[in-house]
């Protein structure tokens, strides 16, 4: 008996701590993401390029382009990790790598899933 539970605990242990840890983020919808901002402990991040961010935004956001390498050094020394995150690129899909990459790295993250096209498409506030 003793042995069989020896075995099982091995097998687990070693399923467990050799599998690749994907990042753990929530994707939310347009009402959501708003509901979220409206804390202001929540930091609002726009992953998209500069020239993108300049155009339009959402209010209150600060920008980090995850295509840039140092992204995650940038995240860093720039958000909170005990406050949570809310992000969001132009479509969704930019920012969920953002969003793997964070979480990864210990924040607590929230993912604009329809990007900024939901955003503006629902009439959401926007500046320039």
């Amino acid at each position: 008996m003793k042995i069989i539970l020896a075995g099982i605990c091995l097998f687990f242990s070693t399923f467990f701590s050799c599998q690749q840890r994907g990042g753990d983020f929530k994707t939310v919808t347009v009402d959501e993401f708003a509901g979220l901002i409206a804390n202001p402990e929540v930091q609002r991040l726009d992953v998209r390029t500069v020239a993108e961010y300049s155009e339009e935004h959402i209010p209150g956001s600060i920008n980090i382009n995850v295509l840039d390498e140092q992204f995650a050094a940038v995240a860093d020394s720039t958000l909170q990790k005990d406050k949570p995150v809310a992000l969001y690129c132009r479509s969704g899909k930019r920012s969920k790598k953002a969003a793997d990459i964070l979480s990864k790295r210990g924040y607590t993250v929230y993912d604009l899933g329809s990007g900024f096209n939901g955003w503006k498409a629902a009439e959401k506030e926007t500046e320039k």
